[in-house]
């Protein structure tokens, strides 16, 4: 079986003549710097044989590192990249995103006041022009789903990715997943899937998590075996990265061959295009 990790983020340590932005937009996940052959070894150890690079949000908008990976490993590593939405330029990178190797979309970030960009028009360019390049899109929302239903709905052929089923991975137990419901409503759209993504993060209790089972198993009998993909989100896991895998391959007796491959990496595989 393939086991292909749907988000994890690598990063360099801070360069003195291309500081990262302040405030920072996010916790540095790790104290050291966490790089691509650093996340190699521990897929190694962990027995994955893929990984989407997602650049870390503290770093700004930069992909470089994680496309030179792609580039050097790309049985290994793709990535879905970050731009600024509201940048000048940021129409025509995109426009050249799908010509760039390694690089299968974007990954954009709707927290807190960002949110209301789903709703007021200003970056409809980037899901019409993501629709016609045939370039899926990962969104991290945690509120507002009935936005990115209408979203869907007006771009039948864009694929969009929900982050960790939507929820609030800095909270706890069903505090965490008080949305799931708007997410589940998502289903119906076939253009729609989830990230079973960062799980543990939201277990209020051991491995192997059994907490969060409830949630994850609601979101595979809405969305299916082909709209859910296995993700880690590594570098803020309260558990190594083989508990991460293990929780789902040996934990979870309702999650079996033919599906189970399918969340573990196949479908992620086929829905993000990235083809062996």
């Amino acid at each position: 079986m393939m086991i292909a990790d749907s988000q994890v983020h690598v990063w360099a340590a801070e360069p003195a003549d291309h500081p990262w932005p302040q405030p920072p937009p996010a916790v540095v996940q790790r104290a050291e710097p966490f790089s691509p052959d650093d996340l190699l070894a521990e897929m190694d150890r962990a027995g994955v044989q893929r990984a989407v690079l997602v650049p870390p949000s503290w770093e700004g908008h930069r992909n470089a590192l994680c496309l030179a990976a792609a580039r050097r490993h790309p049985d290994r590593f793709a990535v879905m990249g970050r731009l600024p939405l509201d940048a000048a330029d940021s129409r025509d990178r995109f426009a050249e995103w799908k010509f760039i190797p390694g690089m299968l979309g974007a990954r954009l970030n709707f927290r807190r006041a960002a949110v209301r960009q789903l709703r007021d028009g200003s970056i409809d360019w980037i899901f019409r022009q993501a629709e016609a390049d045939g370039l899926p899109l990962m969104l991290f929302v945690n509120e507002d789903f009935e936005a990115v239903g209408l979203i869907a709905q007006r771009h039948p052929g864009l694929r969009l990715v929900l982050d960790h089923l939507g929820a609030h991975v800095e909270r706890r137990g069903a505090a965490a997943f008080e949305h799931l419901d708007g997410v589940l409503r998502l289903a119906r759209l076939g253009n729609v899937a989830v990230k079973a993504s960062a799980l543990p993060c939201a277990a209020d209790d051991a491995y192997p998590f059994r907490s969060v089972e409830p949630f994850l198993k609601a979101a595979f009998y809405a969305f299916g075996p082909q709209r859910v993909f296995w993700g880690s989100d590594l570098t803020r896991l309260p558990c190594d990265y083989r508990a991460s895998v293990t929780m789902f391959t040996e934990h979870l007796p309702w999650l079996a061959g033919a599906d189970r491959a399918a969340v573990m990496g196949e479908a992620l595989c086929r829905w993000l295009g990235w083809t062996p």
